[in-house]
């Protein structure tokens, strides 16, 4: 068996749960700053890079590719738990409302999808270390095993996807990916 050509264990494409795409975001926010700089960019290039992330956007949200994912890595997880213990994962400790915020659900849903991924045994939950009214979630050692599997899963899949991709390629698209990700972000 081939070793993978990628580790994507650490990388996340744009995973966005708000109605509105990250370029139109970014456009709405800097709109302004580009008209005076004089740095626009030409239309169809936008529009196709738009295009390209709404595609991207919809296809990632497609409740299919978590189950894939999760049937790949071989774990009984529910869908609705998965991106939360992923974000959990990446950002704790992180409380109710920063994880709401970052999965764009209500606050009390994500309090109770916590609640069971604590009695699964997936996540603790303990005060923070700046506001002791704030209780915050890591990743449990169970819960890090099935992260484990995830990533391991995301990796072949990724690999199938872009077995036809070069390295430099990859490279390239890493970072752009990264850049634009980064940029959002500002």
């Amino acid at each position: 068996m081939p070793s993978p050509r990628i580790n994507v264990q650490y990388a996340h494409i744009i995973a966005l749960s708000t109605n509105k795409c990250a370029i139109c975001t970014y456009m709405d926010t800097t709109h302004e700053a580009t008209k005076s700089v004089n740095n626009t960019h030409d239309s169809e290039i936008l529009r196709d890079l738009h295009s390209a992330v709404i595609d991207l956007v919809d296809e990632m949200n497609r409740p299919r590719r978590d189950d894939r994912l999760i049937e790949e890595a071989g774990i009984a997880l529910d869908r609705a738990l998965f991106p939360l213990l992923g974000r959990i994962w990446r950002y704790g400790p992180i409380g109710v409302v920063d994880l709401a915020d970052r999965t764009g659900r209500d606050h009390t849903t994500v309090s109770r999808q916590m609640a069971k991924l604590e009695d699964l045994g997936l996540v603790e939950r303990r005060p923070s270390a700046t506001d002791k009214r704030v209780r915050e979630a890591i990743v449990s050692a169970k819960g890090l095993d099935m992260i484990v599997a995830l990533n391991a899963a995301r990796e072949r899949l990724a690999n199938r996807i872009l077995a036809s991709w070069t390295d430099a390629e990859l490279d390239e698209l890493r970072k752009l990916l990264r850049r634009f990700a980064d940029d959002l972000m500002r």
